[in-house]
This record gives C-alpha cells, structure tokens and sequence, in this order.
C-alpha cells in the first residue's frame, strides 16, 4: 500500500504586511465536500474580512483546486497551492484569510504574503505520512528498556505505550515493511530474550 504525505493537524498562522493582516488556515480532508465544508466555515467565522483565498489538494481523483477570491489574478490561491505541491502534501486544504490594511501590496507582495502565510499555517500543522503501520508488543527485562526505545526510534518507529510490569511491555508502532529487520535487530540486542509479537496493522498517519 503506498505511503504519501498529509497535515498532521489543525494548523493557524498570522503575518502582517504593510498592516494587511493574513490569517492562514490548514486542515487535513478526505473529500472535496469537506475542504468546501472548511472553506464556507472560514468565510462565516471572518465574514468582515475582503478576501478568503484557499486551495485545496486531494490525492483521490488527483484534485487541484484554488480561488483568488478577488485578488489579482495568480497573485493568492496559486502560490498557496504551490507551497503543498513543493512540500508534497496532499489531502489538505488551506485557507488564508485577508483584512486590508490600505496599503497596496502588489502582485509580488501579495503572492509573498499568500505563499508565505500557507507555509506558515502548514509548518504549524506539521505534516504526518499516512502508510501500513504495525502495531508489535515487545516485552523485555527493566535492563533493556532504555536501548530498546532507541532503537525503536532509529528503526523508524514510535512507543505509544509502556507497561512497567513485572517486565516492560512496550507498545511500538512501526512501518509494517520494516517489521523483519526490526525483530533481527531485537533478537541481537537481546540475545535472543525477546520476542516481538504482532498485534494489528494499521493505516493511519505517523512520523515522516
């Protein structure tokens, strides 16, 4: 199953030019009904503002869509899109809400301030990698569990829980086609002591 890139929340950023104020917005969608959904929620909850630009990337059906919504043309929804095009990320819509300050910006300033607003809302979501993840319980003695979470994280993977029990059982979250050589490097860190047991697989977004 392939991999692919996604926000990995809800992210808000804000920069000021030329005292415009630009107020950026990204979710991550599934379908082009909910970054529509986002987009008429923006425009209801700034309903004062002049210009609510957005552009929206869907990975299903290959979707591209963005508005300038009445700035000069190419000069808002494009450079936004741009910005999730460079950083490879789909299934995300942003919407980047403009009040005017009364200082013309130009196209320049206003494809700078657009594009730059867009990264800034997206750097603040993060972005995740959606792909088959295995969920695994490795159960090992108190004197492993420190270099077994190291080499959780150098083997690509997560903790999402550990049970301090009579042993440690760590619940680890890991790409599902390194799984192999994850439980080789296991066998050798532990001398053969532990067993990594697969418990799920999963698809869902993770670290990138």
């Amino acid at each position: 199953m392939d991999s692919y890139l996604v926000p990995r929340g809800y992210g808000q950023a804000e920069l000021v030019e030329k005292r415009s104020r630009f107020i950026g917005q990204v979710w991550r969608v599934e379908t082009e009904e909910e970054a529509r959904a986002r987009i008429e929620e923006v425009r209801r909850r700034y309903h004062d503002a002049r210009h609510h630009c957005f552009c929206y990337v869907l990975r299903e059906g290959g979707v591209l869509r963005y508005g300038d919504d009445g700035e000069p043309q190419g000069t808002a929804g494009q450079p936004m899109l741009n910005v999730f095009l460079k950083e490879e990320v789909t299934n995300a819509v942003c919407v980047v809400t403009r009040y005017f300050g009364g200082v013309l910006l130009g196209a320049g300033g206003l494809t700078r301030a657009y594009g730059g607003t867009a990264k800034l809302a997206l750097d603040a979501a993060g972005i995740s990698r959606m792909r088959l993840w295995a969920v695994l319980a490795a159960p090992c003695a108190y004197g492993l569990y420190e270099r077994m979470r190291q080499l959780v994280e150098r083997s690509g993977g997560v903790v999402e829980n550990a049970d301090f029990g009579a042993d440690v059982v760590l619940t680890v979250l890991l790409p599902a086609e390194d799984v192999d050589a994850f439980r080789a490097a296991v066998t050798e860190l532990s001398a053969g002591t532990v067993e990594v047991l697969l418990e799920a697989e999963r698809f869902q977004p993770g670290p990138p």
